[in-house]
């Protein structure tokens, strides 16, 4: 009893919320059309119509969230648990799971919580502004990841980092989290300004998600002494 009591102490310990996040995207996902595992959605165009239909529901409608109702204002929030594809729900966990934990656990669970849904909420708000003209659905948790990185920048910049990247024939090697986390923001950089209008990634929401989780955490945190501790994270293809 002793023993278990214990592993049950340290898992309350753990990063909670993070955890909790990643299991609400996941129920969501599986609940959702895209997921094709909910036979309440039919097969087929019947499938691709109701997945159309929830992803304007549910996601965030650049051209309709400052015209339309104040409903509207709301799917930014909701578009943070939606995803498209297995392919991206699976990619968006893997970046939260690995740096979340560090994250919650250096802020706290409230304060991160409450740090994820805000700069989540403001990097796609910031999207549909300066996309406003755009009919085009965005959704998925990519913004509050992004910010994620940004406050794991400030707080934990000397982490080790194990990386995998392409064109070294994705051999794991092992940077500072500085160097991973700067080459990932220069990467959404250059790709935003190559992007065209329409669908596709929503590199912006990238880059103002992880400006402002950045500067959060410099303001925030800046009296305080950054922990230097190692990690373990994986960083390829997949773009949160």
């Amino acid at each position: 009893m002793i023993v278990r009591w214990r592993a049950l102490r340290e898992a309350a310990r753990g990063p909670v919320v993070t955890h909790a996040l990643i299991a609400g995207c996941g129920v969501v996902f599986v609940l959702s059309p895209a997921s094709g595992l909910n036979p309440v959605y039919g097969t087929g165009d019947e499938l691709l119509a109701a997945g159309t239909a929830y992803f304007r529901r549910w996601g965030v409608v650049p051209d309709e969230l400052f015209t339309d109702a104040p409903r509207a204002w709301l799917t930014p929030l909701t578009a943070l648990f939606v995803h498209g594809s297995w392919l991206h729900l699976l990619g968006n966990m893997l970046f939260l799971f690995v740096f979340g934990a560090m994250a919650e656990e250096r802020m706290g669970r409230p304060a991160f919580l409450v740090f994820y849904l805000c700069t989540g909420y403001l990097a796609l708000a910031a999207y549909a502004a300066a996309n406003a003209e755009s009919a085009q659905t965005l959704v998925g948790a990519s913004g509050a990841i992004s910010a994620v990185l940004g406050a794991f920048l400030y707080l934990l910049p000397r982490a080790r980092v194990t990386s995998l990247f392409p064109f070294l024939f994705f051999l794991p090697l092992r940077f500072p989290a500085w160097i991973v986390l700067l080459f990932w923001f220069a990467l959404q950089w250059v790709a935003a300004h190559r992007a065209e209008s329409g669908p596709g990634v929503a590199y912006l929401a990238h880059l103002v998600g992880f400006s402002l989780g950045f500067l959060y955490a410099w303001a925030r945190y800046r009296g305080a002494t950054r922990v230097r501790r190692p990690a373990t994270a994986t960083e390829g293809d997949s773009q949160p």
